[in-house]
């Protein structure tokens, strides 16, 4: 995004002209920035030559998820809906990995089905579970297992997954149990160890640390695996400062690491991909006085984006306008919704706006759209790419009669 002749601008469209012509709020995409970020991710791991597949949970847009597809990309599912999606958006069934801690028994069954790559299992009943339905089908499946490495990401706590406390995986004494109980199995074949500790890092330490244990697991285990699935995590500069995960560290540890081994390693990113391909343009309602600060009011609401309530995320807002004049008191930024936490964030010092003005809330590609809500009986906002020159509209908004 550029600012010229002061007018804020995305992919050469000007912010104030989509505001108008498709109402706010608006998720608005960058399919450049989408397969910018692919290529870059393929860059740095060229040497590994690793399965990518797209967490899908990230966004499940069908639209984006052909996109991904059309990128050669696979994807990792975490429910049946997800699945169903990515095989929607022509991703082959051979590249899917089907994660996750608590798969139903429809889950399993609809995933051997559809003879996918993989199912991460989570937990020894887990295992039990899938063992039982691939009998009764006679069918032989194959499986990771997910290994919990006790590993802190250095993120926010709400979106750890890989420490002791976290419900994810099992730890090693558990995962050697499973090793030698697979090992005698007639129907699972363990093809794979899977790791992911977490979202949002942008140290490479964590991951070092984690590559440390998962090594010292393969030794344990005395057991071959023909996948190493590492996870996705990587983080993006959400602050605009610079603060950047090391890839070129990662790929050279990962290379270390894979020289003794002749196994396939698969990535599950989602945030990295399409995290800051996407704006949410907004428009303010109102401009509330109050003591100390000024409540910007948006027709944006923690419905549409719930990351900040929820995680207490940051996200930059740029306004659609800018100028040189300084608003008197600090803003914050709130959405309309009966509930206090319906906030955005607090700036000390910004320009002055004033009552139906756009603004954009930057980098919500990853967890807008599909955390979004009807709390509040609200109607989802229209999504839209820009592809080239063109508009597509890639989800109607919603409208209140279909809520009723």
């Amino acid at each position: 995004m550029i600012y010229k002749k002061n007018n804020l601008r995305i992919d050469g469209f000007d912010v104030g002209y989509l505001g108008r012509k498709y109402k706010t709020p608006i998720y608005c995409y960058s399919l450049k920035k989408i397969n910018n970020n692919i290529r870059n991710l393929k860059t740095y791991f060229k040497k590994i030559n690793p399965l990518i597949c797209y967490a899908v949970k990230a966004n499940t847009n069908l639209r984006i998820l052909k996109e991904i597809k059309n990128n050669n990309l696979g994807a990792d599912v975490v429910s049946k809906g997800e699945l169903m999606k990515a095989l929607k958006a022509g991703i082959k069934p051979q590249n899917i990995v089907f994660s996750g801690v608590g798969k139903t028994s429809e889950e399993i069954k609809f995933a051997i089905n559809k003879k996918i790559l993989l199912i991460n299992a989570e937990s020894k009943s887990e295992i039990l579970e899938i063992e039982k339905i691939a009998r009764s089908k006679k069918k032989s499946v194959n499986i990771g297992i997910r290994l919990n490495p006790n590993t802190d990401a250095k993120t926010l706590s709400q979106i750890s997954t890989g420490k002791k406390e976290n419900k994810f995986g099992v730890d090693q004494k558990i995962f050697l149990q499973l090793v030698e109980y697979l090992k005698k199995s007639k129907y699972l074949n363990l093809k794979c160890l899977s790791v992911h500790i977490g979202s949002q890092i942008l140290e490479y330490k964590p991951y070092e640390n984690m590559l440390k244990v998962v090594d010292r697991i393969i030794k344990k285990s005395n057991y071959k695996f023909e996948y190493i699935d590492l996870g996705g995590g990587m983080g993006i500069d959400y602050n605009h400062n610079n603060s950047k995960l090391d890839l070129q560290k990662y790929s050279k540890n990962i290379q270390k690491f894979l020289k003794k081994k002749s196994c396939k390693i698969i990535f599950e990113p989602g945030r990295y991909i399409v995290g800051n391909s996407a704006i949410l343009i907004t428009k303010i309602i109102y401009i509330k006085e109050g003591y100390n600060k000024d409540f910007v009011i948006l027709d944006a609401a923690m419905n549409d984006l719930i990351r900040p309530a929820l995680y207490g995320a940051h996200h930059r807002f740029l306004p659609s306008k800018k100028t040189k004049k300084l608003a008197k008191k600090a803003y914050e930024f709130v959405g309309p919704i009966c509930e206090s936490t319906d906030t955005f964030t607090v700036i000390k010092k910004y320009q002055k706006l004033n009552e139906k003005d756009f603004l954009v809330i930057c980098d919500v590609g990853a967890y807008g759209t599909s955390l979004a809500s009807n709390y509040n009986v609200r109607p989802k906002p229209i999504e839209i790419l820009i592809k080239g020159s063109k508009i597509q509209i890639i989800n109607k908004r919603q409208k209140i009669s279909e809520l009723m």
